[in-house]
């Protein structure tokens, strides 16, 4: 199930970046099984004080520093899973975690077909751009594990969804990658929901379900991250001219929602997938491929695509600004659909 929140009279909104720490402190509370590590996590809170506190209330066994590295740190995590605890581990950023590539692929996603044995693990991404933070700080690189079975992938884009889904990911059986964006941390805001089961240690199997952002009828926009907030904007400027976007925020990567691609389709008969990560082989390509399959009858014209070209992220705050997606070129990708 992907869980939904229950009615909440939260009315306090929460920045991005404290609902994913309200998260992981709501789920360690609530299970002794859950424990976090990864670099520089316990005294000082983490490189973005996602843990502040944490040290104090939970005790060096359950927060603990790492060494740097990367492989060691999620073969640690997978051991641990086999034997009935919860790991949650955080990368610095997201671009490190190919130094744990082959511990995730080959070990973790695996494990299950090999033993039938679940391995409850959760890897904390911060991922993205945005921030001038240059090539080895801001990629995102969601569709390097999208190709492999066995692991399930969460991109969260409200602050809402930041919280639901982290505490969902620490108690599914899988081992989830949940790619958190840096941009959002402190841009974006929203009330901490109420968790659907509370407090109690109960399983979840994360499934499919995006959300309908925005209705509409002319055209559809599939995309995730920070990418619905800039498809969101371009869809206001566009419902001035007259065209009625419908914006799909898939959240869960892996695996894709399917039948929300496909039904919003079947009724624009116009496409445009929008993600930030570079183009080729990019999320984008599988919905693409996806709606050429199943849904071509209903399609009017091509499916376009926009995202990051196939180059490094430079330092230059001004040059990965012009190599970002923004609502102008998304706006423009639509327009071209909707004139075909």
């Amino acid at each position: 199930m992907l869980l939904m929140p229950k009615a909440s009279t939260a009315t306090e909104q929460k920045l991005y970046v404290d609902n994913i720490s309200a998260a992981l402190r709501d789920e360690m509370r609530a299970d002794e099984n859950v424990y976090f590590m990864g670099q520089d996590v316990a005294e000082f809170g983490g490189p973005f004080n996602i843990t502040t506190g944490f040290l104090e209330e939970f005790g060096a066994a359950r927060i603990f520093n790492t060494p740097i590295s990367e492989s060691g740190t999620v073969g640690i995590a997978v051991g641990s899973a086999l034997l009935g605890r919860r790991p949650v581990v955080e990368m610095q950023f997201a671009d490190f975690v190919s130094c744990g590539f082959n511990q995730l692929v080959n070990v973790a996603a695996k494990m299950y077909y090999r033993m039938e044995q679940p391995v409850p693990l959760v890897i904390r991404l911060p991922a993205g751009g945005g921030v001038g933070a240059g090539a080895f700080h801001s990629q995102n690189n969601e569709a390097l594990f999208a190709h492999t079975p066995g692991l399930k992938i969460v991109a969260p884009a409200t602050a809402e969804d930041a919280y639901l889904l982290l505490r969902a990911a620490i108690r599914d059986p899988n081992p989830v990658l949940y790619f958190e964006h840096k941009y959002l941390y402190r841009r974006q805001k929203g009330v901490t929901p109420t968790f659907p089961l509370g407090d109690t240690t109960a399983s979840v199997t994360l499934e499919a379900k995006a959300a309908v952002r925005r209705p509409g009828a002319d055209v559809t926009i599939v995309t995730y991250g920070w990418m619905v907030h800039r498809s969101l904007e371009a869809a206001e400027t566009l419902a001035a001219e007259g065209i009625d976007c419908e914006v799909i925020d898939l959240r869960v990567l892996a695996p894709l929602d399917t039948q929300a691609i496909l039904e919003s389709v079947e009724k624009t008969s116009k496409a445009v997938v929008v993600h930030e990560a570079t183009i080729t082989c990019g999320i984008g390509a599988e919905v693409s491929a996806l709606i050429a399959e199943h849904a071509i009858g209903y399609l009017d014209g091509p499916i376009k695509r926009v995202a990051y070209p196939d180059q490094p992220v430079p330092f230059h705050k001004s040059l990965e600004a012009a190599a970002l997606p923004n609502p102008d070129k998304i706006a423009a990708a639509v327009r071209a659909a909707v004139e075909w």
